[in-house]
């Protein structure tokens, strides 16, 4: 069965009631106020239909959390503005989920079992702001996956233990985005590329994470430790899990001593004199050899010698 693709359903207006309804000649008291009671139904029906069960709507802010849901709820009010989905069993979130919802601000999917969010999913998000995916089993971030959302300022992806890539692109164009949450996963890797794009990064979490610490990681230290002032980062939860000679050191401990052994770099002199090595070892190797076999020989013939004078 395909997904279901969600589409935006105008309400009635109160005027398009209005409109609609019969007009008896010229207008009395009575027929008014019951016109008025009339309209005013209509419009409390339309509210109250918008209002998805099991969840409570007030204010522009929908909330359906703690409800056991194993899917996204249909027909939100339009206006939403919150909506809270924290703490259900959702799985999936159908394509165009979010198309009619323009005045979204905040989205909450914490703590349900997502493992993707379909392509194009914020295109029309354009004012969101908070984007909280904890606790959740997404496997990657790809790229563009927040393309059009450039509004977001908050995003929580920690608590996704199975996260174990996320694109070079897949921040790009959060200019506003000041708080990244991405501790606590399965990443061992994150590249320079899906940060320096983030001119208003303020708050970054990274521990928690299985971090191999080799030279593919030394241009994001380096960008971390120039950023380090301007950038909060939970340096101390952060820790290298490899390569061996750095496990469980903190990952801003590092400095480019750390990594020298990545900027080695040979001479000619340096490549003739392995060669020569190279040759002079092969040689030994087949001397050796050839004495250990003449030797072998030689023990061989004496032992056969003292067996025939015994007999």
């Amino acid at each position: 069965m395909g997904s279901l693709q969600y589409c935006c359903c105008q309400l009635p207006k109160m005027g398009d009631t209005w409109a609609q309804l019969p007009w008896p000649g010229p207008p009395h008291s009575a027929l008014l106020l019951v016109f008025f009671l009339l309209a005013a139904g209509v419009m409390h029906s339309d509210a109250g239909a918008s209002c998805p069960v099991l969840c409570t709507c007030r204010n522009q802010v929908v909330d359906c959390s703690n409800q056991r849901l194993f899917s996204v709820p249909p027909d939100l009010p339009m206006d939403t503005r919150n909506l809270s989905l924290a703490h259900n069993r959702i799985a999936a979130v159908p394509p165009g989920y979010l198309t009619c919802y323009m005045e979204l601000r905040v989205l909450d999917l914490r703590n349900n079992s997502l493992m993707e969010l379909p392509p194009g999913l914020f295109l029309h998000a354009k004012r969101l702001a908070h984007l909280d995916l904890s606790y959740n089993n997404l496997s990657h971030v790809p790229a563009d996956m927040f393309r059009e959302a450039h509004g977001l300022v908050h995003i929580d992806l920690s608590h996704n233990p199975w996260l174990r890539r996320v694109h070079p692109q897949a921040f790009q164009g959060l200019v506003h985005l000041r708080d990244l949450d991405l501790s606590y996963g399965g990443l061992a890797f994150l590249s320079l590329e899906a940060l320096e794009g983030l001119p208003g990064l303020v708050t970054l979490q990274i521990g928690g994470n299985p971090w191999v610490c080799g030279c593919t990681m030394e241009p994001l230290l380096k960008w971390l430790r120039n950023r380090i002032q301007r950038c909060t980062a939970d340096s101390q939860l952060a820790e290298c899990r490899g390569p061996p000679e750095v496990e469980g050191a903190p990952l801003f401990s590092l400095t480019e001593e750390s990594f020298k052994a990545c900027h080695l770099t040979l001479t000619l002199d340096d490549y003739l004199f392995i060669a020569f090595v190279g040759f002079v070892v092969s040689i030994a190797s087949v001397a050796t050899n050839f004495l250990l076999g003449i030797t072998a020989n030689c023990c061989h013939r004496w032992s056969k010698a003292n067996e025939e004078e015994e007999i």
